[in-house]
């Protein structure tokens, strides 16, 4: 068995997105579950729509999801020189070959095979044969190289995830390897990277599965071995559509701005298409001790964002106190938050984690304690009513003794609306409201006790 050797190699006209990032995870816990090596490419030969900034967007996301390579990142305009190699090794030995079609005679060919309702493509007029006499070279059409495609048979490969596919070699007609100005193509130059990097699995998505007889067969040509395929199908929204910006089609880093831990993240992308029985949850060790291709689904995978944030939340609570603070202080200082001047902000954070699934949520919950709160008049009108006034006035007065720390505080609550007949909601929710502005909050005892005795008998007494 040779040594196993995956590769990531996105094009940066863009963010690295949801479905570029699924592919390089199952192609780096690939590497990883059989000890080979993990390889990044960028593929940048789009020159127009390719930019430095989208190179760095995928580095960072690469990063932020923890997707360490082993080699690379090796860019594709900084082996022009080697492909060009390449293609005149091709020219010599005949598997390809100089053509001087214009444009206007594609177009021409084009409508005439529409026409005709055939399927448009080139006609191999430029293609050498035996026994077929070529008009000579016009020289003021700079020539496009074709790669000689085989005519007759079929390309196969058993396909790790969709089983075994053929197209027939007369479907495929002779691909542009390099244009009039000498740059390769896409398809030509994936394969002689694939060939010179020693490529042994290429797992990527379902939409190259049409380039993949082309690349087997110009791999042949080289005399390259042709890796192993595995296509993974597509990523529908939460609605079943296409993925789109709505829902999960946004940069990597999106999810790291709004609030999600990189383990979640991981973890949600691990089952998108891939299973290990119910295994829903699971660290980044365990999956890559698990990762097989064999259990990738050939169906759809869906997007479901409430699972997602499930799992950030699920995240959230395993992370320790002191590193999840850390990062909501981040959070909080981005936004001009003094923390100092307030509760701990561990003990706010421990309070609020159980009810927050993302870090934005968390950060929003205890910034109310490092801000000025004003209750909504409307809200607390409404819950603050006649007969909660004096339950709310004898709470005051106990504060002032009580021993503080949450049990007895929480002693003092029950002391207080059953002295006066009430049920908890009719004194906690007006606590609540007075001291954090909303109506949602954790329990009144350890949400007095962490804010402080002073702070909150000078709220509460504003409203008596």
């Amino acid at each position: 068995m040779k040594p196993v050797r995956t590769r990531f190699a996105p094009s940066p006209t863009g963010y690295l997105h949801i479905g570029g990032a699924r592919t390089a995870l199952f192609s780096w816990a690939y590497a990883r579950r059989h000890g080979g090596t993990f390889i990044l490419r960028i593929e940048d030969t789009d020159v127009a729509r390719s930019t430095p900034e989208a190179v760095q967007a995928i580095l960072d996301g690469m990063q932020w999801l923890g997707l360490e390579h082993d080699e690379g990142p090796f860019y594709q305009m900084q082996r022009m020189e080697r492909y060009k190699e390449v293609i005149q090794q091709m020219l010599a030995n005949g598997s390809a070959y100089y053509c001087y079609t214009t444009r206007e005679e594609l177009d021409a060919l084009r409508a005439e095979q529409e026409a005709k309702k055939e399927k448009p493509r080139y006609d191999g007029r430029w293609r050498p044969e035996a026994g077929k006499t070529l008009p000579a070279a016009p020289a003021d059409i700079p020539p496009v190289v074709r790669f000689k495609n085989p005519k007759d048979g079929v390309v196969a490969w058993d396909d790790q995830v969709k089983g075994r596919i053929e197209f027939a070699n007369g479907e495929l007609d002779d691909l542009i390897i390099a244009r009039a100005d000498g740059t390769p193509t896409y398809n030509f130059c994936v394969c002689v990277d694939d060939w010179d990097m020693g490529i042994t699995h290429v797992i990527r998505g379902d939409d190259h599965v049409n380039n993949t007889p082309r690349q087997i067969n110009i791999l042949a040509a080289l005399g390259a071995e042709v890796p192993t395929y595995a296509h993974l199908s597509m990523i529908l929204g939460d609605d079943g559509a296409k993925l789109s910006k709505r829902h999960g089609a946004v940069s990597v880093m999106q999810y790291d701005e709004d609030g999600f831990l990189p383990e979640a993240v991981i973890n949600y992308l691990a089952r998108l298409g891939w299973s290990h029985g119910d295994e829903e949850v699971f660290s980044r060790q365990q999956f890559v001790e698990w990762f097989d291709l064999d259990h990738i689904t050939a169906s759809a995978a869906q997007f479901n964002t409430e699972k997602l944030l499930w799992l950030n939340q699920h995240y959230m609570k395993l992370t320790p106190p002191a590193e999840l603070t850390a990062r909501v202080k981040g959070i909080l200082a981005a936004r001009g938050v003094d923390t100092s001047a307030g509760p701990d902000l561990e003990k706010a954070v421990v309070l609020y984690v159980d009810r927050s699934n993302t870090l934005n949520v968390l950060a929003d919950a205890v910034e109310v304690f490092y801000s000025h709160v004003t209750p909504n008049p409307e809200l607390l009108a409404q819950h603050l009513s006649a007969e909660a006034l004096p339950a709310l006035a004898d709470f005051v007065a106990g504060l002032a003794t009580v021993a503080w720390e949450t049990p007895a505080i929480s002693a003092l609550v029950k002391e207080v609306i059953g002295k006066h007949g009430l049920k908890m909601p009719k004194l906690a929710m007006p606590l609540r409201i007075i001291l954090t502005g909303t109506a949602q909050a954790p329990s009144v005892d350890a949400l007095v006790e962490m804010i402080g005795r002073d702070h909150v008998v000078t709220a509460l007494s504003k409203h008596l």
